[in-house]
C-alpha cells in the first residue's frame, strides 16, 4: 500500500464528515438564516430615515427606536381597528344570518316548488355529521394554534431585534467587514451596500406612493356606495394589495366585497368591478411612472423574481424578491460594460428593404449552380445529357 493511500482515505473521511456536519447545521440554522435576511432587509429599508435624522446630530441608536416605535405603533393600531371592525362585521353577519336563509329558502320554494322551512334546514345543519366533525377537530387544534401564535412572536421579537442592531450598528458593521477587505475590495463592498440601501429604501417609497392612491382612490368609492368603515377599508386595500406581491389584490379586495355584500349584494359586484378596473390603471399607468425613478424592473422581471422567491423562502421570498433583485440589477449596470448599439431596422424588428428579394434571388443562384454540376458530373460518366447553355446559344 502507498503511503500516501492511508492519508488520502482520512482526508476524504474528514471532508465528507465535514460536508454532513455542515449539512446538518445549515438545515437546522435555516429558520435563523431566513430571520437574519428579513431582517437585514428591513434595517436596509430604514437606512434612509435613521441616516437623515442621524446626520441631524441623534444618536443611531435613539433614531432606530423612533423609526421602529412609529411603525409598530401604526402596525398596531391598524389592526386593533381593522379587528374591531372585522369583529363587528362578523357579529351583524351572524345576527341578520337567519333573514338571509329565510330568504334563501323562500327563493327556492318559489323557483323549485319546494315546501322547505327555516326549522328543518337548521336542524339539519346542527344534526350534520360533518360539523360535529369539524367542531372536535378545531377543539383539539387549539394547542397547535397557540403553539403557532407563539412561534410567530418569537420570529417576530427575533426579526426586530436583528434589525435593530444591523440599523443602529450599521456603521460599525459595515467597518467590521471591510476591516478583513483590501481597500480595493472595501470601496466595491461600500458600493455594494449604498445600491442596496437605495434599491430597498426606493421599492418602500414607491409601494408607500402606490398604496396611498390606492386606498385614496377605494375610499371614495367606499364612500360613494355608503360602505362602513371605509377609512380602515382603504387602508386595508392600500397596504395588502401593494406590499403581498401577485396575490395581495384578490386578498385586499375580498374584504370590502363582504363588508359591502351586508348592505348590499350590488354593491359588491360594484366593487370587485373598480378593483379590476383600478389594477388594470395601476399595471399600466401608474406603477411605471412611480418605479422608474426607484426601482426600474421590468414586469415579466418582477413577477418572475416573484415566483422565484416564493418558490425559495415562501411568503417571505415573495416580500424581498423585487428588491433583491432590483439591487442585483443595478450592481451588475455599475459593472457590467455596455456598448454603443448600431443603427439597424433589424433592431426594431423591420427587415431592410429589398433583402426578402435578394435572399431568394440568392436561393435560385444556389439551385442553379447545383443543377449545372450535376449536369456536368453526369456528362463526365458518359450519360447524355443536354447542356443547358448550349440551348440558350442556340436560342
Amino acid at each position: 500500500m502507498p503511503r500516501w493511500l492511508p492519508r488520502a482515505m482520512v482526508l476524504g473521511l474528514a471532508l465528507y464528515a465535514c460536508f454532513q456536519l455542515g449539512s446538518w447545521a445549515f438545515h437546522a440554522l435555516i429558520g435563523l438564516l431566513v430571520n437574519i435576511l428579513i431582517a437585514f432587509f428591513i434595517a436596509l429599508a430604514i437606512e434612509p430615515a435613521v441616516g437623515r435624522m442621524a446626520a441631524r446630530g441623534m444618536r443611531r441608536g435613539l433614531a432606530t427606536f423612533l423609526v421602529f416605535f412609529a411603525v409598530l405603533a401604526g402596525a398596531v393600531g391598524f389592526t386593533v381597528l381593522l379587528g374591531s371592525m372585522l369583529a363587528g362585521q362578523i357579529i351583524e353577519i351572524v345576527e341578520d344570518f337567519p333573514r338571509y336563509l329565510d330568504s334563501l329558502i323562500h327563493w327556492i320554494n318559489h323557483t323549485f316548488d319546494t315546501e322547505l322551512s327555516r326549522v328543518e334546514v337548521q336542524d339539519s345543519l346542527l344534526r350534520s355529521d360533518w360539523l360535529q366533525k369539524y367542531v372536535q377537530d378545531s377543539a383539539t387544534g387549539v394547542l397547535d394554534v397557540s403553539a403557532t401564535v407563539l412561534g410567530g412572536l418569537f420570529r417576530l421579537l427575533t426579526i426586530f431585534l436583528f434589525s435593530f442592531y444591523f440599523a443602529a450598528d450599521g456603521p460599525r458593521l459595515r467597518r467590521a467587514l471591510c476591516s478583513v477587505l483590501p481597500p480595493a475590495r472595501q470601496a466595491e463592498v461600500l458600493r455594494a451596500w449604498e445600491i442596496a440601501v437605495d434599491k430597498t429604501g426606493g421599492y418602500i417609497y414607491s409601494r408607500g406612493l402606490m398604496a396611498l392612491v390606492s386606498g385614496a382612490a377605494h375610499y371614495v368609492l367606499l364612500e360613494l356606495l355608503g360602505v362602513p368603515y371605509a377609512p380602515a377599508l382603504a387602508v386595508w386595500v392600500g397596504l395588502v394589495s401593494q406590499f403581498l406581491p401577485t396575490i395581495g389584490t384578490y386578498l385586499a379586495g375580498a374584504l370590502p366585497m363582504l363588508i359591502a355584500f351586508t348592505e348590499n349584494p350590488w354593491y359588491a359586484v360594484w366593487v370587485l368591478g373598480f378593483v379590476v378596473v383600478y389594477q388594470q390603471f395601476e399595471n399600466y399607468v401608474l406603477q411605471p411612472k412611480l418605479t422608474a425613478r426607484t426601482v426600474d424592473i421590468h414586469p415579466a422581471v418582477a413577477f418572475g423574481s416573484v415566483i422565484a422567491g416564493t418558490a425559495l423562502l415562501g411568503a417571505v421570498g415573495a416580500l424581498i424578491a423585487i428588491p433583491a433583485v432590483a439591487t442585483l440589477q443595478a450592481f451588475l449596470g455599475a459593472y457590467v460594460r455596455r456598448y454603443d448599439v448600431a443603427e439597424d431596422p433589424r433592431m426594431h424588428g423591420h427587415r431592410r428593404h429589398g433583402e426578402a428579394v435578394m435572399a431568394r434571388v440568392q436561393r435560385m443562384q444556389r439551385a442553379l449552380r447545383t443543377k449545372v454540376e450535376r449536369d456536368a458530373l453526369q456528362r463526365e460518366r458518359g450519360a447524355r445529357v443536354p447542356d443547358p447553355r448550349q440551348e440558350e446559344d442556340r436560342g
